[in-house]
C-alpha cells in the first residue's frame, strides 16, 4: 500500500505538537504565534462566505488553480498536486485533503432546488473529513462506505482502501465482493479497516493499524464550521490505541 507518511511534513509534526502542549491558548502567544503561522491563521468558525482556510502547495478546484478566496461547493471537484495540502469546507462538511489527491463532491437536488452534498468520491489520495448529521455515500475506486455523520480517514488506491472510523457509525463494503460488508460503531478509532479487492469471498476486509492523521486534525476541522469533536483527548499528540496488526 502507498504509505501517506511523506505528506504528514515537519509542519504538520511541529503543529501536532503546538496543539498537544495548547498553543493555540490565550495565555501562550508565543507558541499560539506559532501555530497559527503553520495553519496561516488562528482556527475559527469559517465566515460564511469562506471556503478554504489554508493551502499548502498547489490544490485546483475544478482543475483552476484555489487560492484562499475560491469558492467550494457541492459537485466541484478539488485536487492536490504531490506533497500539497487543503483545508476546506463545503456546507457543514469539513475536510483535509492531502497531496496527490483527487475527491468529487457529489450533489443531490433538494425539493427547494438546493444543492446539497450526497456523497465524496476519492478518486486518490487520501482524505480526512467531518459532518454531522449528513448521511452520503463516499466511494474509492475499490470501496463504499456509508456514514451518518461522521469523521473518517481514507486512502484510495485502485485495488486497497485504508478506512478508519475515527468517530460515528459506519458501513463499509468491497465493491468487489458483496459479502464482504461490515458495521462500524467506533468512538476513537476502534477499528481502522484495509478494505480490499481479490482476497475471496467474506475476506476483503482485513483489521489495519491507526496512521497518518490526528486528533489534533479532527479538533481543527471541527472548529472550522463551529464544533468540537465528539470525544475529548488529552494533551499528549494521539491517545487512542495504535494496533499492529
Amino acid at each position: 500500500m502507498r504509505n501517506f507518511d511523506e505528506a504528514d511534513d515537519p509542519r504538520r509534526r511541529v503543529l501536532v505538537q503546538a496543539l498537544a502542549a495548547g498553543a493555540f491558548a490565550t495565555s501562550l502567544p508565543e507558541a499560539s504565534a506559532q501555530g497559527f503561522s503553520i495553519f496561516g491563521s488562528k482556527p475559527a468558525k469559517l465566515p460564511p462566505k469562506q471556503s478554504i482556510y489554508r493551502i499548502s502547495g498547489q490544490a485546483t478546484v475544478n482543475d483552476k488553480p484555489a487560492t484562499l478566496d475560491t469558492p467550494v461547493a457541492p459537485g466541484d471537484t478539488v485536487q492536490t498536486a504531490k506533497g500539497s495540502e487543503i483545508i476546506f469546507v463545503v456546507n457543514s462538511n469539513s475536510m483535509i485533503l492531502r497531496g496527490g489527491s483527487k475527491l468529487t463532491i457529489e450533489t443531490e437536488k433538494k425539493a427547494d432546488t438546493s444543492l446539497v452534498i450526497s456523497g465524496l468520491r476519492l478518486l486518490s489520495g487520501a482524505l480526512l473529513s467531518v459532518s454531522r448529521n449528513t448521511p452520503m455515500r463516499v466511494r474509492t475506486p475499490n470501496a463504499t462506505v456509508g456514514i451518518r455523520g461522521t469523521g473518517f480517514y481514507m486512502e484510495a488506491e485502485p485495488d486497497q482502501t485504508y478506512f478508519c472510523t475515527c468517530y460515528g457509525v459506519t458501513e463499509i463494503a468491497s465493491n468487489a465482493d458483496p459479502e464482504s460488508k461490515e458495521t462500524i460503531m467506533a468512538k476513537q478509532h476502534d477499528r481502522p479497516v484495509y478494505i480490499l479487492s481479490n482476497e475471496g469471498k467474506g475476506k476483503n476486509i482485513r483489521n489495519a493499524p491507526f496512521i497518518n492523521h490526528t486528533d489534533q486534525e479532527l479538533a481543527l476541522i471541527e472548529t472550522l464550521v463551529g464544533r468540537e469533536p465528539a470525544f475529548v483527548f488529552s494533551k499528549d499528540a494521539y491517545t487512542a490505541p495504535r494496533r499492529n496488526y
